[in-house]
């Protein structure tokens, strides 16, 4: 086990090398200039390119690779290059928004898919199943921004029920932090709920269909024991790595969500970073994003074992 933790991590170590450097390519070689953004639009050659030598852009490639890449083992992610502060301490500031509207979408997604997932392949062929794959189809193909805009007209401008948009950190208040996350997350879980939902009736299915499910139901046991102590426990490694991809995933959808709904959070502050050329914002996020991925994944892994005690590294 040992080993294959630390094999993991050696890989991981060197997915990240590679992921930086092709964000460190991919932002250098992409049209447009920060310099240039930076002096407007009545700016004279000399003032741009003083200012391109303030920001270290004349430096050669490789010299600019490793000052950013020394600087993150280091610790530090760098200086915005508008805002003119530390980018560590924009990300914290916009940390707890984009963590608080994750967690909510995946607790969300997970406790709906699951027990959605786990009932349709009970009464398979009935109503519930016959729901769950309306509803699937439904959470596939509506992109994000209608479903999101769609609970905004009837909820908050028709109902009034919730908050159109914005958030509410969770020191003020946890009624006021829920109601103004609630209609975001769901906008955003849908897709993943029906994901889940999906993958958790396939394996479902399969298990129970398995000789020893019929020799447990021969012997008398309740549907509760078949469905939760054999089935769902045997079933448990493909819906597992099912809701470590979906966790993974919702990053890139939590910048739509949080850019319709007006939420301060990561997403946001991509965007804006995007829009004014802001390196060091961008590389950061993106690398930070990418660790998360790679950590989400060697987590699953390591849970298998647990799950299914037949899987031995």
């Amino acid at each position: 086990m040992a080993v294959y933790v630390l094999r993991r991590l050696l890989s991981a170590i060197a997915v990240m090398v590679m992921v930086g450097i092709f964000v460190f390519l991919l932002l250098r070689l992409a049209p447009g200039d920060p310099a240039t953004i930076i002096a407007g639009r009545d700016a004279t050659p000399e003032m741009i390119a003083g200012i391109r030598e303030q920001l270290g852009l004349n430096d050669p490639l490789a010299i600019q690779f490793a000052h950013w890449s020394l600087g993150i083992v280091g610790g530090d992610l760098g200086t915005s290059i508008f805002a003119g502060r530390p980018v560590l301490e924009l990300i914290g500031q916009r940390l707890e928004p984009t963590l608080s509207l994750s967690i909510l979408t995946m607790l969300l997604a997970v406790t709906i898919g699951v027990s959605f997932g786990i009932f349709a392949a009970w009464l398979t062929g009935g109503f519930v199943d016959r729901l769950l794959a309306a509803f699937s189809a439904l959470g596939y193909s509506v992109p994000v921004f209608v479903v999101a805009y769609f609970l905004i007209y009837f909820f908050a401008m028709r109902t009034h029920w919730l908050p159109v948009q914005g958030y509410v950190p969770l020191e003020d208040g946890l009624a006021d932090w829920f109601m103004h996350l609630i209609l975001p997350s769901v906008a955003l879980g849908l897709a993943y709920i029906a994901f889940i939902a999906r993958v958790t009736r396939a394996s479902m299915l399969e298990v129970l269909s398995e000789d020893y499910m019929r020799t447990a139901a021969a012997k008398g046991a309740s549907s509760y024991a078949m469905l939760f102590h054999h089935a769902l426990k045997n079933a448990g490694v493909p819906i597992l790595t099912v809701i470590g991809i979906s966790f993974a995933y919702l990053i890139g959808g939590v910048v739509l969500t949080e850019t319709v709904f007006n939420i301060p959070g990561i997403g946001r502050l991509v965007v804006d970073a995007i829009n004014n050329r802001d390196y060091p914002i961008i590389q950061s996020v993106l690398i930070l994003t990418s660790g998360l991925y790679v950590l989400i994944n060697l987590t699953v892994d390591l849970l298998y074992p647990l799950i299914d005690p037949r899987i031995r590294y």
